[in-house]
């Protein structure tokens, strides 16, 4: 640091130190301080709560829901195992499943409700229902298949209150396809008996989803040896756009490729959008705190009328006078903003660690969720530095320009 820098800093130091009768001046710029930190602090909890609220839903829906899917525009197709078999031999490639997606009704002695039904593979299903590993699914799948027992299927938490069911009750499955009798349509149904169930934790898919064989949903779909789609799983989830590019050399017309931020595209564009205003919202409050620091700059100006004409008188140059008032700003600005890192990192420590804030059931989590990004808190503490820099320009203007002879005559 040059011996000039370290006297105007000097300088600005001594600003802040209000003497008595400019007491209000130290109120401003105390209360200057506390804007800028409270605003700081409430950005860096309210991002990390929503990038927390982002990140939890991702984890929920990849923990149902394939990275890629291989459709047809025709609907659902039986010509696939030559592409399972050119997708397990890609390196990037975690694992490859047939689906079927098929509506029906589901029926148990006490209610009925209308169910989506996914038939899958137990032995390559292994992501497709969470908390399920391969063995697991196979357990509950393959019931019945060769033993002559119901065949099995896995109900969402929700959908089995909703019918009145738990393990090891009897339901009926009523698929839309069926034949036609002297009595008319009579729809296909069949028996299963619910194996176990599982919580997602999102209530769109625990309310309407059910698993079973995917030779059990053929059966009951009518459509044989056919599929919806071919799930694929990728190591890297944030990688999948290549992945998904990389396969254009094994598929043509008529099959295509939806990855999982196509299809979940009008979530994630909400959260973000989310994310962005309230940002621009909380930083109003900065903004408020650097009005703040301009009109205690601007006073200071008024009360150092004669010091800053003796400083010129002395050679300091237009400059000088500026850069102190900047520096005086930028003290209080980095102040707060230090001030407001440091609490709003400490507060999202205590949320993450501690679960004392309980969220209401209509919510896809129980506490908040909370995830701190670096770039994040960057961004904040960057935008806050440089509103409060600007702040302090006209301040510091208006002191350079003010004339000596004219402070010293009338100050």
């Amino acid at each position: 640091m040059s011996a000039k820098m370290a006297l105007e800093l000097f300088i600005a130091g001594k600003y802040l130190k209000a003497k008595r009768k400019e007491g209000f001046i130290s109120l401003i710029t105390f209360l200057s301080v506390a804007g800028v930190a409270v605003g700081v602090m409430a950005l860096v909890v309210v991002i990390a709560v929503m990038s927390g609220a982002e990140t939890d839903f991702r984890k929920r829906i990849l923990g149902l829901e394939p990275h890629i899917l291989i459709m047809n525009y025709s609907g659902k197709f039986d010509t696939y195992s030559h592409i399972l078999t050119e997708l397990d031999q890609r390196e990037q490639i975690r694992g490859a499943s047939p689906i079927l997606f098929a509506q029906a009704m589901i029926r148990s002695s006490h209610s009925f409700s209308g169910v989506m039904i996914r038939g899958i593979d137990p032995e390559k299903g292994f992501s497709l229902v969470k908390g399920f590993n391969t063995e697991q699914l196979k357990k509950v799948l393959c019931k019945g298949t060769k033993n002559g027992d119901l065949p099995g299927i896995i109900l969402g938490q929700e959908l089995a209150n909703s019918v009145g069911v738990i393990k090891g009750d009897k339901v009926i499955l009523m698929s839309p396809h069926g034949f036609i009798s002297p009595m008319g349509h009579i729809p296909s149904m069949k028996r299963f008996v619910v194996t176990d169930t599982f919580d997602s934790g999102m209530y769109e898919y625990d309310s309407a989803l059910a698993y079973v064989n995917l030779k059990e949903a053929q059966r009951l779909s009518g459509v044989k040896d056919k599929i919806s789609a071919i799930g694929i799983w990728i190591d890297d989830v944030f990688n999948v756009k290549p992945v998904k590019n990389s396969l254009s050399d094994i598929l043509s017309n008529p099959f295509y490729l939806r990855d999982w931020m196509e299809v979940n595209k009008s979530l994630f564009s909400a959260l973000k959008l989310e994310k962005t205003a309230m940002f621009i919202i909380l930083t109003l409050i900065i903004l408020v705190a650097a009005f703040n620091i301009a009109s205690a700059l601007i006073m200071m100006v008024m009360e150092k009328t004669k010091e800053i004409a003796v400083l010129k008188a002395m050679g300091a140059t237009n400059k000088t006078i500026r850069r102190i008032f900047i520096l005086k700003g930028m003290i209080i600005g980095l102040s707060g903003t230090f001030i407001g890192t440091i609490s709003g990192v400490g507060i999202c420590f205590i949320l993450k660690k501690y679960d004392f804030i309980q969220l209401p059931d209509a919510y896809p989590f129980s506490t908040l969720p909370v995830q701190l990004e670096c770039f994040d808190v960057l961004i904040i503490a960057v935008s806050a530095i440089i509103i409060c820099f600007f702040s302090t320009l006209y301040p510091s203007y208006k002191a350079s320009k003010m004339d000596p002879v004219e402070a010293l005559r009338y100050g």
